[in-house]
């Protein structure tokens, strides 16, 4: 098998921490994402609802999940429905879950096939009086594509207009935030995954090289080691590429003398990791390569000590923004009298670090949470500082993920190299 198994424990853990938010009487109805389409008969590669995942473990299409705590027979209180197999569907596509193998992975007792839903749905949401559905509502989403959870609200109000509707989302979020052992376990697998890559690509990288020949080393080994592939769109982006924050394109070569910015990581059975080094193309940092890279290392190791239990992400982030302002000063990319001048938005610095420090990862790279919560034990974060000057083509960000503690973080990615001379003697070892 590619992934090592996830202790069905872990899904019935998160059923039950969901039912006791709740209201009484309730039912919660959350379906599987489509398998999208691209152009003539081809579809994207399917990713699975990361709530679905988080509360059956089930990485299949046409699967919905129904709870209903209150439920008079106790045999339907959770039921989960999976798609059927046939000859033709195991001919051209594979075997799907038995029945069997779906109450193994997932602690559910009831499974139903996905073409019985709808006589299951009429029968059980008139002993409900409030229904929870999933809709996505990350701050950042972009929502241009109607969803399987979408229509099926629409079809769902239409059928029973009177019932209380309720918003599964913020309670997701809720739990979702605390990350469980066993998936600490999997970000840490995905962790040590990247370093491989990582450690491949330092071993690869010279003038001459092209950024996507990077990307096809780290996917190698990736793939190698049991992953299915990046967790998002990886960034390999040599000298003034280093600069476009979502730069995807990779397809310029690296240059003598330039840096390359490597934002791209590996995920583990369905948890991602998030790494983001900066790397000499030749393998030695010049001066000013080096004084830029160490000023950004002494962002990330500070911000690292204040990304603790109770401080909040507003705060947090303009703590953050003054450790870069006294780097940027020392870099004389900024005067001292600008400096004091600039006002608290911060806008010189806001010029050379123009991003977020941090964020939730987990299922999704930039995970769910409720807005401006606090931080606590238990949450994984990136800590991910950076100064782009785009007048010198130069940008470097470092990035690792950490998991909150309460008297110290723990790295997760301790052992991937950071500092500056560890990286040019690994690149210079060969």
């Amino acid at each position: 098998m590619r992934y090592e198994s996830i202790d069905p424990q872990l899904f019935v853990r998160n059923r039950e921490r969901l039912k006791a938010l709740l209201k009484p009487n309730s039912i919660v109805i959350v379906k599987a994402n489509d398998i999208y389409p691209t152009n003539a008969d081809g579809t994207m590669a399917f990713k699975q609802n990361a709530d679905l995942f988080y509360l059956t473990g089930v990485d299949q299409e046409d699967t919905v999940l129904v709870l209903m705590p209150d439920g008079l027979d106790p045999r339907e209180r959770e039921i989960l429905f999976v798609k059927e197999t046939s000859e033709h569907i195991a001919v051209w596509e594979g075997e799907k879950l038995t029945k069997e193998q779906a109450k193994e992975q997932t602690g559910i007792r009831r499974v139903e096939w996905a073409s019985e839903f709808e006589g299951w749905l009429h029968r059980l949401v008139p002993q409900a009086e409030n229904i929870y559905l999933a809709t996505n509502e990350h701050l950042r989403a972009a929502v241009v594509v109607e969803t399987a959870n979408d229509r099926f609200i629409k079809n769902c109000q239409t059928r029973y207009p009177l019932h209380g509707y309720e918003r599964l989302a913020p309670l997701m979020h809720r739990l979702r935030m605390i990350k469980d052992v066993e998936e600490i376990k999997f970000i840490q697998k995905a962790c040590d995954i990247t370093e491989a890559g990582f450690r491949r690509a330092l071993g690869f990288i010279k003038p001459g090289v092209g950024e996507w020949e990077i990307e096809a080393e780290l996917m190698h080994e990736f793939l190698r080691r049991g992953s299915r592939g990046f967790a998002y769109s990886p960034i390999i982006g040599s000298g003034k590429n280093a600069c476009v924050l979502h730069y995807l394109e990779n397809d310029c070569e690296c240059q003598d003398g330039e840096m390359l910015l490597m934002d791209v990581a590996a995920e583990y059975g369905g948890w991602a990791s998030d790494l983001t080094r900066t790397v000499p193309v030749n393998g030695r940092f010049t001066d000013r390569q080096r004084e830029v890279y160490n000023a950004v290392l002494s962002v990330f190791r500070g911000a690292n000590e204040i990304l603790r239990p109770g401080n909040t992400p507003i705060e947090y982030q303009k703590q953050v923004l003054e450790l870069m302002e006294a780097e940027l000063v020392n870099l004389g990319l900024i005067s001292a009298k600008e400096s004091r001048e600039q006002g608290d938005d911060k806008p010189l610095v806001k010029k050379y670090f123009m991003h977020g420090t941090s964020h939730h990862m987990g299922l999704d790279v930039h995970d769910v949470a409720p807005p401006h919560e606090p931080f606590g034990e238990g949450m994984v974060f990136t800590i991910e500082p950076g100064i782009y000057i785009r007048e010198e083509g130069m940008g470097v960000r470092l990035e690792n993920d950490v998991v909150i503690g309460k008297d110290k973080n723990t790295d997760l990615m301790a052992n991937i190299p950071i500092e500056a001379d560890e990286i040019e003697e690994l690149m210079n070892s060969k």
